[in-house]
């Protein structure tokens, strides 16, 4: 019979002595969330430490994960590859116990949590991906996908906003196999939180359409088993357990008080705490008879065995759905991508619409969506305009009884009707990419990409593959006024390392731009596209796109024999660009003309490449309706930009108003030739 109390301990004073041996951290949470941790780990979860990417583990996620060493802990004590000493390193360089759990560097790992509510938002887009996966693969006789997500969360979780846009959704999507554990311990690091947090939040998620489970005594295992007993049989709601805690739980002086939460106890309170839970180990001392009641390799290695038979029937009989799942899990694509890729870029070339890239997206989601069964779109309450349905993605349903409803053929909805949730919507695509089996795409207009800013930044930083579509990229969308024109948003979105920031100027080089962004496996893409219409730039070839930038026109095309200078432009300003080139060719000056689509993508080109495209001995002026501060990098003699915010009037006056016309650009062009 397991000692569920010395399980416990060993989680806090684990969590005290890697704290106190980095002189930084937060042991209370971990302390307090201990035997919480015992009855999820030590009698539901369903996970293979031998194996942490084993399709059907539950997830778990710790959403508040200043409290760090609590999933570090359990790792080590179950059997992951996470020895002790990767413990004793503790928030040092290059140790896999970081301050804050990070996916990809510490195995079991599911997410990267920091930010407060981004982490039970990533939750609740891993239990829609299993549940849209389970409604896709799963056949009577024969359950393919059947697991849970798990959240523990705090008080910090719930006070950020994004808490609500998600919760308000797992709600409306009744997210039945997703069970939160709220650590209700009343303390931030400003101290008791009643004077500024006062929400019932029982009442709250009960609004949401949720299953709550309130006034759990978080610090018995069994009553918290219980719970979590009781959340599993929920057949229509996510679950919540209020889980009443004390932060820093076992320590004499500090428990219940702010000073647990961010700061190591001191070596005469860990003496005090190990004296008051009767654990006469020295640090980082777990005795066997611990490790043997925490040991999970057995049982998750016989689960997953189990899972392998049903695996093995299932491909018997389903061998293609069987197929599909094993590629679509690995996040790889159909073998005839590049196929598909190039018949969305010849068939933009050769029909050479003009359209808003906006639609030009829309073109060449129909080509992707109708080979790509794993793409899920979506909108934040902005389909008609950011046009990120096709025909090959109905609606996402789910009809009262918690069913995924399906179409007539037999399919599931594959876009997401966010509502007005745009931060939601983009830390829910994490989830849904860190889960697998789905590649994720939503809507916004870009000026409202600040709404999702530190979800895109965090997309970034665990390489996940999720697409942004930002559309109304400019003053170009005119009446609507300064607060819908984008000015600086290209510009700070390409300051995210690891982000592509794609602004084509064509239905080509948006079909590129898609293929791409959905071949960059460990790399997040934001699509910046217009709202007004723009003409298709005559192409020799297609092949230089995907390098980010290209040579588009050369003065002979306008009848120069010399070129005198270059001018750089993106999106909707390459037509700009092109119509300067001929008036500068009336003046004599002959001008080559670079599309440059992606900054980030031609940056990592050769430099020989780069110096083929921009030649070193040529003045180069940057044309972008936006912040000009990031095109002095590439030598620029002058930048016709915009550093101000816009105004409210139709879009023609808008271009004349701000220098976005032709003439200018090509003023601007003859005067930095002036000035050599």
């Amino acid at each position: 019979m397991a000692n569920k109390q010395h399980m416990a301990n060993a989680i806090r004073a684990l969590a005290m002595d890697a704290v106190q041996q980095a002189n930084s951290g937060h042991p209370g949470a971990p302390m307090g969330m201990a035997d919480m941790a015992v009855a999820l780990w030590g009698e539901h979860l369903q996970h293979n430490p031998q194996n942490p990417h084993w399709a059907n583990r539950d997830r778990f996620v710790l959403s508040n994960g200043h409290g760090s060493m609590l999933i570090y802990a359990l790792l080590h004590l179950t059997g992951y590859d996470l020895p002790i000493g990767e413990l004793k390193n503790f928030r040092q360089l290059h140790s896999k116990t970081a301050g804050h759990p990070e996916v990809g560097i510490t195995p079991g790992v599911e997410t990267t949590t920091g930010p407060l509510g981004q982490g039970v938002t990533n939750a609740v887009g891993m239990a829609l991906a299993e549940k849209l996966l389970a409604a896709e693969f799963n056949k009577p006789g024969h359950t393919l996908v059947d697991h849970h997500t798990y959240v523990f969360l705090g008080d910090g979780c719930m006070m950020e906003g994004i808490s609500h846009e998600a919760c308000a959704l797992a709600g409306a999507w009744k997210l039945n196999k997703l069970i939160a554990l709220y650590d209700d311990n009343g303390i931030s690091i400003d101290g008791q939180v009643a004077p500024w947090f006062i929400d019932n939040t029982p009442q709250r998620f009960a609004a949401y359409g949720w299953n709550v489970i309130d006034a759990v005594d978080g610090h018995n295992a069994e009553a918290v088993s219980k719970a979590i007993a009781s959340a599993k049989h929920s057949a229509d709601k996510p679950t919540l357990i209020v889980c009443k805690t004390s932060i820093g739980k076992g320590s004499p002086n500090r428990a219940n008080t702010a000073k647990a939460h961010g700061e190591p106890l001191g070596a005469e309170e860990i003496k005090l705490t190990r004296e008051a839970l009767g654990w006469t180990h020295g640090p980082f001392e777990i005795p066997q008879s611990v490790y043997k009641d925490w040991d999970a390799k057995a049982a998750g290695k016989k689960a997953e065995a189990a899972w392998d038979k049903t695996f093995a029937a299932y491909a018997k009989k389903f061998p293609e759905l069987a197929s599909d799942f094993t590629r679509r899990m690995k996040g790889e694509l159909p073998k005839n991508f590049h196929q598909i890729a190039v018949d969305a870029a010849v068939s933009a070339h050769t029909k050479a619409e003009t359209v808003a890239s906006r639609k030009a997206s829309q073109i060449a989601l129909e080509f992707f969506t109708a080979a790509l069964p794993e793409m899920l779109g979506g909108s934040a309450d902005l389909t008609g305009s950011n046009l990120t349905n096709t025909k090959s993605t109905p609606n996402l349903r789910v009809n009262l009884a918690g069913d995924v409803v399906k179409t007539e053929d037999g399919k599931t909805g594959r876009h997401i009707n966010y509502g007005v949730r745009e931060f939601g919507m983009a830390a829910i695509m994490n989830g849904v990419a860190l889960h697998g089996g789905y590649i994720p795409y939503g809507g916004t207009f870009l000026t409202f990409s600040d709404y999702s800013r530190n979800a895109i930044r965090m997309a970034a930083l665990m390489k996940q593959r999720v697409v942004h579509v930002f559309t109304h990229d400019s003053i170009g969308l005119g009446e609507d006024g300064p607060t819908h024109q984008s000015i600086e948003h290209v510009a700070s979105l390409r300051l995210i390392p690891g982000l592509d920031v794609w602004r084509p100027g064509d239905t080509a080089e948006t079909a590129v731009a898609w293929a791409v962004a959905l071949q960059n496996q460990h790399r997040p893409s934001a699509l910046c596209l217009s709202r007004q219409n723009l003409a298709y730039a005559p192409k020799r070839d297609l092949s230089d796109i995907s390098k980010g930038a290209y040579v588009l026109a050369e003065p002979s095309e306008v009848g120069m024999n010399k070129t005198h200078a270059v001018l750089i432009a993106t999106g909707s300003e390459v037509q700009l660009a092109l119509a300067a080139q001929k008036l500068l060719a009336e003046r004599k000056i002959g001008v080559r003309v670079v599309s440059m689509p992606s900054t980030n993508v031609f940056d990592r080109q050769s430099a020989m490449y780069k110096q083929m495209v921009l030649p070193a001995n040529l003045p180069r002026v940057a044309v972008e309706m936006g912040s000009t501060d990031g095109w002095w990098k590439y030598g620029c003699a002058a930048v016709v930009g915009i550093d101000t915010y816009g105004e409210s009037a139709p879009a023609p006056v808008l271009f004349k108003h701000f220098g976005f016309t032709a003439e200018n650009v090509a003023d601007t062009v003859h005067a930095a030739l002036l000035k050599q």
